[in-house]
């Protein structure tokens, strides 16, 4: 769901926005713009800014590409299409709807504003984007899970230091070819970023790439940091949330709209990611998350960790930056390697039997008798008649003689029976 925002803000001074109250400027934002930016005090992202605002990190946004005008996306230092159907530096945006999609994602996680203190800025100001666009429900002619695989392969190879998917698949499995493209991610020491989903969209479940062991999955909460009803979902792998309502986000042509989602709640999260990276430069992607989930602000009302809902608690940017947390050796969100290891034994974890020793080689059999071979099987051999046939005859012969006798013997004794006694 999306409203225009920038028109009503065209007028000097602040007009009042259709589903807005008119806004009042903060003492640090005279902007209008910025006043609707609630996320930046809220989440404590501008007390992070303090400490740093991302720069020396790039956040790879695969999405619908975004857009090459505005002034907000002059951080964008990199790109290409995977779909067939954009232009070779992924900043044609592509896709049956919401083209705009992709740019509304990186102006959360990045945008550089129009001016020092106008324009709408994102978590992350300073970070580099790139940008990667797909074809989600077009007619491209590469199909869908190739574009992501592809897309992840490129954002790795080509620097991000974080990926950025704010989209799902609405179902939990996902394709074998995701296996390897996700592992060479998290080798190759990136944060990845998912949407949790939303019911309004028909996600009751979160779907992949959100259930993909080690994904940063993030849900959405409303301005009060309650559950979205309609601009989230559930489920055991959402690991923080973040607002998912109210959010504005700057179009490919720079108009400002308001829209909601998790495709908003995540690259907030993506943008505190970038935060924590140019902070902590020395950490590893593994540290960088368990930073993000272990200083989130837990739940009123939610006594085990990770919620359904709210994961391990509502994001705090300011707290994942400058809190004390110890490191860890492995990725809290799991371990994609060992899910495959049981999940897809026979055709990724166990290798093919090899032998030991060489084989053992038996000499050849004797050639087999020419005439020997020839003979009919039907017909007697010497051996049938030594063995078998001569044999056999005179044992039946010998049982046959020895038969008559026994019966003229019976005949004799019944006749000396009969005979009449004098």
């Amino acid at each position: 769901m999306r409203r225009l925002v920038a028109a009503a803000l065209a007028v000097a001074g602040i007009a009042t926005l259709t589903g807005f109250a008119t806004p009042s400027p903060s003492p640090v934002d005279s902007d209008p713009i910025r006043a609707l930016e609630y996320w930046l005090d809220d989440y404590g992202v501008r007390d992070a800014w303090q400490t740093t605002k991302g720069a020396g990190v790039t956040i790879a946004v695969i999405d619908t590409g975004i857009g090459k005008g505005p002034v907000e996306f002059s951080g964008v230092v990199g790109g290409t299409d995977v779909s067939g159907l954009g232009s070779a530096d992924g900043r044609t945006p592509v896709g049956a709807r919401d083209t705009d999609h992709g740019s509304w994602v990186a102006s959360l996680a990045a945008s550089r504003g129009t001016g020092v203190d106008t324009g709408m800025i994102g978590v992350a100001p300073e970070a580099e984007l790139l940008s990667i666009s797909v074809g989600f429900g077009s007619t491209s002619a590469v199909p869908f899970v190739e574009e992501i695989a592809d897309a992840i392969y490129w954002a790795v190879d080509n620097g991000a230091d974080i990926i950025n998917m704010s989209f799902t698949t609405n179902t939990q499995e996902w394709d074998e070819s995701w296996d390897d493209a996700f592992l060479y991610a998290f080798e190759h020491d990136v944060v990845v970023v998912a949407a949790a989903g939303n019911r309004d969209s028909g996600t009751t479940v979160v779907g992949a790439p959100a259930t993909i062991p080690g994904v940063l999955v993030v849900g959405g909460v409303d301005r009060d940091g309650v559950a979205s009803v309609g601009a989230s979902t559930q489920g055991i792998t959402i690991a923080v949330s973040a607002p998912s309502e109210d959010l504005l986000g700057v179009s490919a042509d720079g108009t400002l709209v308001e829209w909601n989602g998790t495709s908003g709640a995540a690259p907030i999260v993506a943008g505190i990611a970038a935060l924590v990276r140019s902070a902590h430069p020395e950490l590893d992607a593994d540290d960088v998350i368990n930073r993000i989930i272990q200083t989130a602000t837990p739940v009123e009302g939610v006594s085990w960790v990770p919620d359904p809902l709210y994961g391990y608690g509502l994001v705090d940017a300011n707290a994942a930056v400058n809190a004390i947390v110890p490191t860890v050796s492995t990725n809290p969100l799991g371990s994609l390697a060992e899910w495959i290891r049981l999940h897809r034994r026979a055709a990724a974890a166990d290798p093919e039997p090899t032998a030991t020793t060489a084989p053992v080689e038996i000499d050849p059999l004797p050639p087999v008798d020419e005439a020997a071979a020839q003979a009919n099987p039907l017909l007697p051999t010497e051996d049938t008649l030594l063995y078998a046939t001569i044999p056999l005859t005179a044992t039946t012969l010998a049982a046959i003689l020895v038969g008559l006798g026994v019966t003229a013997a019976v005949r004799r004794v019944r006749l000396a029976s009969r005979a009449p006694r004098r």
